[in-house]
């Protein structure tokens, strides 16, 4: 993929502590397992482009500390994100129990609009589930999110959860529902499109004229 990108999409993985939350992130980034998974302190960031829908898209992706005494410092990150990852882990039903919280806290401080996907992680643990697809699905249904059950160990659905966030978020600009041009979107014009933004739309044409000769 070229350097240039047509947007730039700011993302966050939410959720409690210990669901996999930077795995997931490093699964998709490097496409393989992280095996020394520290709790994460704060907030980690990571980046990657890719092609959505034809479109060149820049995600930049901050990874939140799901313990208590962090939430105070990534509270702070969550505002003008464009998409969420919010994550639990099937194995877990104190995980999905707080959900909601994560949810309220994102849409209250990030942005009533933010396009959410909700992550069943650690869906290779199938044995030890305490939490049905169905159930997930349902909650998600009720609150207006996308569903998927990832795998960070696998890479089952994780590159898919962050496409199909992306792909929302890319609708809802081309739909007008959502406007980059707003601050606090998330989302910014990547080098591509502010280039042709900037040329008047003869010299676009010119310089594809030029192009093809």
């Amino acid at each position: 993929l070229s350097s240039f990108s047509d947007f730039l999409f700011k993302f966050l993985v939410i959720g409690s502590a210990g669901t996999g939350k930077s795995c997931l992130l490093h699964q998709f980034i490097e496409n393989k397992f992280k095996q020394d998974s520290n709790h994460t302190i704060g907030v980690e960031f990571g980046s990657k482009v890719v092609n959505v829908g034809g479109k060149t898209v820049k995600l930049q992706i901050w990874d939140t500390a799901g313990q208590e005494r962090f939430r105070s410092v990534t509270r702070s990150y969550y505002r003008g994100a464009a998409g969420a990852l919010l994550v639990y882990d099937i194995t877990s039903r104190e995980t999905y129990n707080a959900l909601t919280n994560w949810l309220t806290d994102a849409r209250t401080l990030a942005s009533p609009n933010i396009v959410i996907i909700l992550c069943g992680n650690k869906k290779d643990l199938d044995a030890d589930r305490e939490v049905t697809f169905l159930e997930a699905s349902r909650f998600a249904q009720e609150n207006e999110l996308m569903f998927l059950e990832t795998s960070a160990l696998t890479g089952e659905n994780v590159e898919e959860a962050f496409l199909k966030c992306a792909r929302t978020i890319l609708n809802k600009i081309e739909s007008g529902e959502l406007d980059p041009e707003r601050m606090g979107s998330g989302i910014q014009y990547g080098d591509a499109s502010l280039r042709q933004l900037r040329q008047p739309r003869g010299a676009q044409a010119q310089s594809r004229q030029q192009c093809s000769c």
